[in-house]
């Protein structure tokens, strides 16, 4: 299906190069990603944006993998499946693609404890916006206030994301992951 936003096309004007550059990876032979370019039809919106996804991505204080479990779950739960396969692959040398394949699929089965609980979390926030007792004293077991902050503003902010992600019909990057069938 088209996409109900245009991506701004090179040539970019100095400005949205230089935002572009900024969003993505360092070192990358990509072209800037389709995302990126549909945020930056808004670039001072996509400017005062970037330092919190940077943030959450680059400098957080949850470790990758969880990060990516969370992040993963995240997306596939809002049928988000270009920012899912986004991070599958840029992502691939922090969890293994089975796992990622896995949170995918609505069943919870087939996942050891550290990640049963992250998938748990994101099912909670995703259908209910907040978390159990229960989740909530798991979590604490496990994480500090700064990282429970931090895991919960990263999923909500995958889930606003994705909301975009979808809501636009951005078009799935061709080298990108697909949902298992």
């Amino acid at each position: 299906m088209p996409p109900r936003l245009q991506p701004v096309e090179p040539p970019y004007s100095d400005a949205v190069e230089r935002l572009l550059a900024k969003m993505m990876p360092p070192g990358t032979e990509l072209e800037p990603l389709l995302l990126f370019r549909v945020l930056a039809l808004n670039p001072e919106l996509a400017s005062r944006a970037h330092p919190m996804a940077s943030g959450l991505l680059n400098k957080g204080l949850l470790p990758a993998r969880d990060r990516e479990v969370l992040i993963g779950r995240t997306t596939a739960r809002a049928g988000a499946e270009y920012e899912w396969g986004v991070h599958a692959v840029f992502f691939a040398e922090v969890i293994e693609r089975d796992i990622v394949d896995r949170l995918a699929d609505p069943d919870r089965t087939g996942f050891d404890d550290d990640d049963l609980l992250l998938v748990t979390v994101v099912d909670e926030l995703h259908d209910t916006a907040t978390v159990s007792d229960e989740t909530w004293r798991l979590l604490r077991v496990r994480y500090d206030d700064a990282r429970l902050i931090e895991l919960i503003l990263l999923t909500g902010w995958y889930r606003t994301l994705s909301t975009l992600i979808n809501a636009a019909k951005i078009p799935l990057e061709p080298w990108a992951a697909r949902f298992p069938q």
